[in-house]
């Protein structure tokens, strides 16, 4: 399997392919791929899904990927890491953030990302405009380039945020994914949390709040809430040093052994094992 390494900050690659190289391929960065015209199939982990012009995908370090082209395709590749959002200018912590929503998307099922309807065509006219840009090369390209780039990160976190739930949908409620918005942003702040916190800030009463969430989403208040801890524990493994008992405090789990039972009960195995299988 060949692995991919990234040198800049950030690349772009706009080509047109009638065929993909051979062989699997594991990036050491992350890499979003915009599909201009053409069609095809994309392998990630082991599944597979049918691509047509208008997809993006994501890539993460730790997905296994390749494509097959049916008809001529083609491709927009932008490549960047996690020390580019966390270092560009202008970056403050809420971008950072963002970010955690990208690294926590590990390991995630094939299909374009794009899930909200209005930020298709947004996406198309950005990746259009980097190419112009970046064919012309007039005065401060580079900068105006970077700052797309920053405009289609923050707009593919959006998007993965709407993806979490097994049963988001590009129709769901606007009310579920603003609470799925408070919820990412608060997963620090355990009493904002709180079922009666979060009704109460959305001026939804108790005990329909359960029943809506539930049928919008397809889990439980509860169940969102501890996979989406456990998903950003496992970026916390995957891209960080901190010990295990770090993580757990960090995560307000009780103790270490609560972070390991719960882990355990998702993955199968337990964080320090799973840390070994992929680091």
């Amino acid at each position: 399997m060949k692995q991919e390494r990234l040198y800049l900050p950030f690349e772009i690659e706009f080509v047109t392919l009638e065929e993909y190289p051979k062989g699997s391929r594991h990036n050491s960065f992350f890499e979003l791929i915009y599909i201009f015209s053409g069609t095809g199939t994309q392998y990630i982990n082991q599944h597979k899904f049918n691509y047509r012009a208008g997809n993006l995908f994501l890539l993460t370090p730790q997905d296994v990927h390749s494509f097959e082209i049916s008809s001529s395709t083609q491709f927009f590749f932008l490549r960047f890491n996690e020390y580019y959002v966390k270092a560009a200018p202008g970056h403050e912590k809420d971008t950072v953030k963002r970010m955690e929503f990208i690294l926590q998307n590990a390991s995630h099922r094939p299909g374009c990302i794009l899930k909200n309807k209005t930020d298709k065509p947004l996406i198309a006219s950005l990746v259009g405009n980097i190419i112009q840009e970046n064919s012309h090369q007039q005065l401060y390209h580079k900068k105006i380039i970077e700052q797309i780039v920053n405009a289609i990160i923050t707009i593919v976190a959006r998007n993965i945020a709407l993806k979490l739930p097994k049963n988001i949908k590009e129709n769901t409620g606007e009310v579920v994914l603003d609470i799925l918005h408070y919820i990412q942003e608060n997963i620090f702040e355990p009493p904002k949390l709180r079922a009666e916190q979060i009704s109460r800030h959305f001026g939804i009463s108790l005990s329909y709040m359960g029943r809506y969430f539930k049928k919008q989403t397809g889990e439980t208040l509860q169940q969102y809430l501890t996979s989406y801890k456990l998903r950003l524990v496992e970026s916390r493994l995957l891209h960080s040093d901190m010990r295990i008992g770090e993580i757990a405090y960090e995560f307000n789990f009780v103790d270490e052994s609560h972070l390991n039972r719960s882990f355990k009960k998702l993955k199968g195995v337990s964080p320090t094992e799973y840390r070994k299988q992929f680091c």
